[in-house]
C-alpha cells in the first residue's frame, strides 16, 4: 500500500496513474463549494425576488440561498421551495401572480398583514402538493375562487372583506379538505350541504358573514365533523334534527341566529358534545330533559331565547360543566331545589333576567372553581349567608334586580371575599341604611354598584380604604349630606354617579383633584382587565349594552338631581380626562367657567335646571368631540355661541333662557339687552305666577294614578326607576 506521501510525489514507474488521480482530486476539489452552496432552483428564486419586490419589509437579498430567506422553506433533495410562511409582516397590496410558479409549495401561510383586492384567478390551479393556506387577518375581497390545489387540506379565509355566495362547485375541489375557515367576512347566500363535497371534514367555521336560509341537511355525511361554527349570521328555521347523526362533534356553535322552535332531544345523542352554543337566537320549549347524556359537556351557552320551564334534573350529570349562561330567558322554579354540588369545575354561571325564586342555593357555594355568578333581575329573596365564603375564587358577583335583605350583614361578609373585584348590589336592601362604619376588606375591589335601592344615609368614609375603586355607582338613593372632599384620595376612581340622591352643600374642589380624572397618564395606568362575565347596561325598552372591562366606561361625574348649590368652582377645568359631565337638576348658580374648554375630552356637558347666569362662554366651541350639550332652564342670557360643534345642537339645548338669543334661538340678538325679559328666579327657570295653579291640579290627578300603578307593581315585588329620565340598570 502507497503511503500518502506517494499521491503527492509519484514515482515515475507509476507517473501516468498517478497523474489522473490527483485531476480527478483537483476536480473534486473545484467542485467541493458547489455541492455544498447548492442554491434554490433558479426560476423560483427569481419568481421570490419579483414577489418580494412589492413588499420591500421582506429584505431578501439576491446574493443568498433563498432556501436561507426568512419565511422560506426548501425540499432538501432537490432545493425547490416547498414551504412560504410570512406572516404578520407589515405586507401591503395584491397577491403577486408570481407566487403561482412556485409548483412544489405546499404550505403557503400569509396571514396577519394588510393585503388587498382579489385572489389572482388561476392562483393555484398549478400546486399539486398544496395543503395548507392561510390567508386570514388581512383586506382581501372579491368572490371565492373556483379552482382549489386538490390536495388542499386546510383553507383559512377568515378575517377578510370576501362576499359572493358560496356554491356547490366551490366546494368541489374540496374531496381532501378537513378544515375550512371563511369566518368574520361578508359571504350571503344560503349555505350548500356540509360534508356532501369534504366527507373528510374535520373543523368548519362559516360564522360572522351574512349567510341566509335554513342550515342545510345532509349531517349523516358528517361522520369526522368535530366543529361545527355557523354563528353570527342570518340562518332561519329549525336546528336540522339530522345533526345528531354527527356523532364526533364537540363543538355546535349555532349562536347569533334566527333559529327558532324547540331544542329537539336528539342533541342529546351528541354524547361528544363539549360545546353547545345556541345563544342569541329566538329557540322555545325548555332545555332538553336528557341533555344529562352529554357528560362531557364543559360549555352549555343558551342565553337571549325564549325559553322556559325549570333546569332539567339530569344536568347534574354534566359534572365536567365549567360555563352555565343562561341568561335571557324565561325559566323559573325554586333556584334552591338545584343540587349545584356536582359542578366541581364550574367556574361562571349567570342566570341573568329569569324567573328563579327562593333563596341562594347553599349548593352553589359548593362549587369551588367558581369566579363569577350573575343571578341578577329573578325573584330572589333572603340574605346573603356566610356560606358564600366557601368561594375562594369569586371575583364577580351581580344579584342585581331582587329583593334581599340586611345590606350591612351582606357588605360585612362579602368584603372577606379576598378576590372580589366587581360587586352588583342594585336594586335590593330597599329604605334600609347604608353602614356609615364596620366596614373593612374588599381590598381588590373595583367595581361598586349601589344604586336604585333607595337606601338612607351619606357617603360611608369606610369607602375611602377601598383604593382600588375604579367605578361607584350610588345614584337613586335617599343619600344625604355634603359630598365628602377624601374621594380625592381614591386614585383609580375614574366614573362616579351620585345622581338622584339629597346630595347638599357645593361641588367640592377636592373633587376636580380625582386623579384618574385630572390625568391621562393615571387614567391610562387604569388596569384593563376583563370583567369575569360583561357587565350589561340593561334599558327596560331597548337592547342592552355590554361592558367587557372597566375601561370601556366613559370617565363621568354625575351629580345630577340633588340638591346642591354654589358655583362650579373653576377647578372643574382640570378634570382633563372627563367624557361625560352631568350637573343638571341642581341650584348651582354664577356663570359656567370658561375653564370647562380645558376639558378636551368632553362628550356630554348638562347643566340644565339650575340658577346658572351670566352668558355661555364661546371658549366653549374649541370642545371638539361634544355631541351633547343642555343649558335649558337656567338665567343665561346673550347670543349662543356658534361654530364647529354648537351648529348641531337643537333649540331644546337652550329652552327655558329667555334672555338668550341668536341660533337656534328664534330670539333674533339686539344691540342692546331687552330690559322686558326679567330674569327667572327658579331653578326650572318657569314663571311660576302662571303655571303654578294648573300645574297644581295636574300632579295632584298624576301623582293619583301614579301611586295606584307603584302600588300594583310594587305588591308584585316590581321596582321602578326612582327619577323617569333613568331608563336602565346595572346587571
Amino acid at each position: 500500500m502507497l503511503p500518502p506521501t506517494a499521491l503527492l510525489f509519484p514515482s515515475s514507474s507509476g507517473n501516468h496513474h498517478n497523474m489522473s488521480f490527483v485531476s480527478f482530486l483537483i476536480i473534486l476539489i473545484l467542485l467541493f463549494p458547489t455541492l455544498v452552496d447548492a442554491d434554490c432552483n433558479p426560476d423560483e428564486k427569481e419568481s421570490l425576488l419579483s414577489f418580494a419586490t412589492n413588499f420591500p419589509n421582506l429584505n431578501w437579498s439576491a446574493t443568498e440561498d433563498c432556501c436561507s430567506w426568512a419565511g422560506i422553506s426548501c425540499d432538501d433533495k432537490r432545493y425547490r421551495v416547498i414551504r412560504l410562511s410570512i406572516p404578520d409582516r407589515g405586507l401591503r397590496g395584491v397577491i403577486p401572480s408570481s407566487l403561482q410558479n412556485l409548483t412544489s409549495l405546499s404550505f403557503l401561510n400569509l396571514s396577519c398583514n394588510f393585503l388587498s383586492g382579489p385572489i389572482p384567478d388561476g392562483l393555484f390551479s398549478s400546486f399539486n402538493n398544496l395543503h395548507t393556506i392561510d390567508l386570514s387577518y388581512n383586506r382581501l375581497s372579491g368572490h371565492l375562487p373556483h379552482t382549489w390545489p386538490p390536495t388542499l387540506q386546510m383553507l383559512n379565509l377568515s378575517s377578510n372583506h370576501f362576499d359572493g355566495t358560496i356554491q356547490t362547485t366551490n366546494l368541489q375541489s374540496f374531496q381532501s379538505m378537513i378544515t375550512l375557515n371563511i369566518s368574520n367576512n361578508s359571504f350571503t347566500g344560503t349555505i350548500p350541504p356540509i360534508c356532501t363535497n369534504s366527507p373528510a371534514l374535520v373543523n368548519l367555521d362559516f360564522s360572522m358573514n351574512h349567510f341566509t336560509g335554513n342550515i342545510p341537511q345532509g349531517f349523516d355525511a358528517c361522520s369526522n365533523l368535530v366543529v361545527l361554527s355557523l354563528g353570527s349570521n342570518r340562518l332561519t328555521g329549525q336546528i336540522p334534527t339530522d345533526i345528531s347523526c354527527a356523532l364526533s362533534l364537540q363543538h355546535l356553535l349555532l349562536q347569533g341566529n334566527y333559529l327558532m322552535g324547540k331544542i329537539d332531544e336528539s342533541i342529546t345523542n351528541l354524547t361528544n358534545l363539549r360545546s353547545l352554543v345556541l345563544s342569541d337566537n329566538m329557540l322555545s320549549g325548555s332545555i332538553p330533559h336528557n341533555i344529562g347524556k352529554l357528560s362531557l359537556l364543559e360549555k352549555l351557552e343558551l342565553h337571549t331565547n325564549l325559553l322556559n320551564g325549570t333546569l332539567p334534573l339530569s344536568l347534574v350529570n354534566c359534572t365536567k360543566l365549567q360555563l352555565l349562561i343562561l341568561r335571557f330567558n324565561s325559566l323559573g322554579g325554586r333556584l334552591s331545589d338545584f343540587n349545584f354540588s356536582g359542578f366541581s369545575q364550574l367556574t361562571k354561571v349567570d342566570l341573568l333576567k329569569n324567573q328563579f325564586s327562593g333563596e341562594l342555593p347553599k349548593s352553589l357555594f359548593s362549587c369551588k372553581s367558581l369566579t363569577a355568578i350573575r343571578l341578577a333581575r329573578n325573584k330572589l329573596v333572603g340574605e346573603i349567608l356566610p356560606d358564600i365564603l366557601e368561594l375562594p375564587s369569586l371575583s364577580f358577583l351581580s344579584l342585581t334586580g331582587n329583593t334581599f335583605k340586611n345590606l350591612s350583614q351582606a357588605l360585612n361578609i362579602l368584603s372577606r371575599l379576598g378576590k372580589l373585584t366587581t360587586l352588583l348590589l342594585n336594586s335590593n336592601f330597599f329604605n334600609e341604611t347604608l353602614p356609615a362604619s364596620g366596614i373593612s376588606g374588599f381590598q381588590d375591589l373595583k367595581v361598586m354598584e349601589l344604586d336604585g335601592c333607595w337606601l338612607f344615609g351619606q357617603i360611608p368614609i369606610w369607602l375611602m380604604s377601598l383604593t382600588n375603586l375604579e367605578l361607584i355607582d350610588l345614584s337613586e338613593n335617599n343619600i344625604n349630606g355634603k359630598i365628602p372632599g377624601w374621594l380625592q384620595y381614591l386614585p383609580n376612581l375614574f366614573f362616579l354617579d351620585l345622581a338622584n340622591n339629597l346630595l347638599s352643600g357645593g361641588l367640592p374642589v377636592e373633587l376636580t383633584r380625582l386623579p384618574a380624572l385630572a390625568t391621562h397618564q393615571v387614567l391610562d395606568q387604569v388596569k384593563n382587565d376583563n370583567f369575569e362575565l360583561p357587565m350589561l347596561h340593561v334599558p327596560l325598552n331597548a337592547s342592552n349594552l355590554q361592558y367587557n372591562r372597566p375601561a370601556s366606561f366613559p370617565p363621568m361625574l354625575d351629580l345630577s338631581h340633588n340638591n346642591l348649590s354654589g358655583d362650579i368652582p373653576v377647578e372643574i377645568g382640570n378634570m382633563k380626562s372627563i367624557q361625560d359631565l352631568d350637573l343638571s337638576n341642581n341650584y348651582f348658580s354664577g356663570t359656567i367657567p370658561s375653564s370647562i374648554s380645558n376639558l378636551t375630552n368632553l362628550e356630554t356637558l348638562e347643566l340644565s335646571y339650575n340658577l346658572l347666569s351670566g352668558e355661555i362662554p364661546t371658549s366653549l366651541t374649541s370642545l371638539n368631540f361634544l355631541s351633547s350639550f343642555n343649558v335649558a332652564y337656567n338665567n343665561l342670557q346673550g347670543s349662543v355661541p356658534t361654530g364647529r360643534q354648537f351648529e348641531t345642537f337643537s333649540n331644546q339645548s337652550y329652552e327655558g333662557n329667555p334672555r338668550l338669543c341668536g341660533p337656534p334661538m328664534q330670539k333674533l340678538c339686539s344691540k342692546r339687552p331687552d330690559p322686558s325679559s326679567p330674569p327667572s328666579g327658579h331653578k326650572k327657570g318657569l314663571d311660576m305666577e302662571m303655571i303654578y295653579g294648573p300645574l297644581l291640579g295636574f300632579c295632584f290627578g298624576f301623582g293619583i294614578i301614579l301611586t295606584c300603578q307603584l302600588h300594583c307593581m310594587l305588591s308584585e315585588r316590581t321596582i321602578l326607576p326612582r327619577w323617569i329620565h333613568r331608563y336602565f340598570i346595572w346587571a
